[in-house]
């Protein structure tokens, strides 16, 4: 662990003076594309709940790639039939140095036997602690800088390296690294110098990131979050529901005067944020999901109603993926649309576009 003892005597004095966090283990079950075991994970985790705004933490956001970018990127690469590799960061979040002073109690079962009372003082980000993901960012942005990479202004988290021959590009996702490029050499050669700064473990072609499983055939690279479908249904118990041809009606008016609210408003919000991150690979769910979003704060008996038929349609629909055709052109093609005061409850817009990058969907 990256940390350092530090004898502190009067125990319940310094725990008044200072802002001590608690210390936990975390066990986790590390699955394959296909649901089997790929490994047991154990790690120590900080319990940074316990840390104090301006005292041992300030700024805290930490960028992550946009889903238009992705699907910007890996459009790019599949027309241009370049090679798309993954990498994962082992330990990402210990790479990164705090700038503040931070305190933390000895894991539990490894207590010192001859020093209880010590403390651990973190000289590193650790899992848990509010800066850490802002810290490791921070990091790997300076290493791929030095490498000649330019952070692109649109999105931070896409880095571009570009010289007279060659363009290379990374996107990173806390851990999860997607490098493509038109050189194969160059990409690997990249890969070799973060494997000296970092413990990389190149995964292969991309296959399977941040729950979304990536097939390779002839006609292109499909996305599809099949595994993450079933997942939701049997969260919400709704895997042995009828399945629904269409996320939505066409007829339904949903309001907030219904007066049957709902009983578990935490299951509806945590679908509901389930429901926006597989809009990544299901654009044609975008608008169902962006109706029932509206009432999260208090949602009606009504507003579940429309939920599981989203969640039907899923059922019925769970096969269905996103194509980035490798022989699209580079051609932007917008559309938008708009209703007109369509909102029944305080009569505002609804708007929509959609972004394509020849026929494959970016945004």
């Amino acid at each position: 662990m990256p940390c350092s003892a530090i004898k502190l005597g009067n125990w319940s004095l310094h725990h008044a003076i200072l802002n001590v966090i608690g210390c936990r283990w975390i066990f986790k079950t590390k699955t394959k594309a296909d649901g089997s075991i790929e490994r047991y994970k154990a790690r120590p985790v900080a319990k940074g709940y316990h840390q104090q705004l301006g005292v041992d933490f300030h700024e805290t956001y930490s960028l992550v790639v946009k889903p238009a970018t992705i699907r910007l990127v890996l459009s790019i690469a599949v027309c241009n039939n370049w090679t798309v590799r993954q990498l994962d960061v082992q330990n990402a979040f210990l790479h990164g140095n705090l700038s503040e002073v931070v305190y933390m109690d000895q894991p539990p079962g490894f207590k010192h036997p001859q020093f209880p009372d010590h403390l651990c003082k973190l000289k590193r980000s650790l899992y848990g602690l509010k800066q850490a993901p802002r810290q490791w960012f921070s990091c790997l942005a300076t290493v791929l800088i030095q490498f000649g990479f330019v952070g692109s202004k649109a999105d931070l988290s896409l880095f571009v390296h570009t010289d007279t021959s060659n363009i290379i590009y990374i996107l990173i996702y806390v851990d999860d690294i997607i490098i493509t490029g038109s050189n194969v050499v160059v990409v690997t050669y990249i890969i070799q110098r973060l494997h000296k700064e970092f413990a990389i473990t190149d995964l292969g072609p991309l296959s399977f990131f941040l729950g979304i499983e990536a097939i390779h055939d002839a006609t292109g690279l499909y996305l599809t979050q099949r595994r993450y479908i079933a997942d939701l249904l049997t969260k919400s118990k709704m895997d042995g529901a009828k399945p629904c041809s269409t996320p939505m009606s066409t007829t339904v008016a949903l309001t907030t005067i219904d007066t049957e609210a709902f009983d578990d408003p935490t299951l509806y919000r945590s679908i509901i944020g389930g429901l926006h991150y597989l809009s990544f690979t299901r654009p044609d769910i975008a608008f169902a999901v962006h109706h029932v979003s509206k009432f999260m704060h208090q949602p009606k008996q009504s507003h579940w109603i429309c939920v599981k038929r989203i969640l039907r349609y899923l059922k019925h629909s769970i096969s269905y993926c996103l194509l980035l055709s490798c022989s699209s052109s580079f051609t932007f093609q917008p559309f938008s649309d708009a209703d007109w005061a369509g909102d029944t409850d305080d009569r505002r817009s609804v708007g929509a576009y959609c972004v394509f990058l020849g026929s494959n969907l970016i945004s």
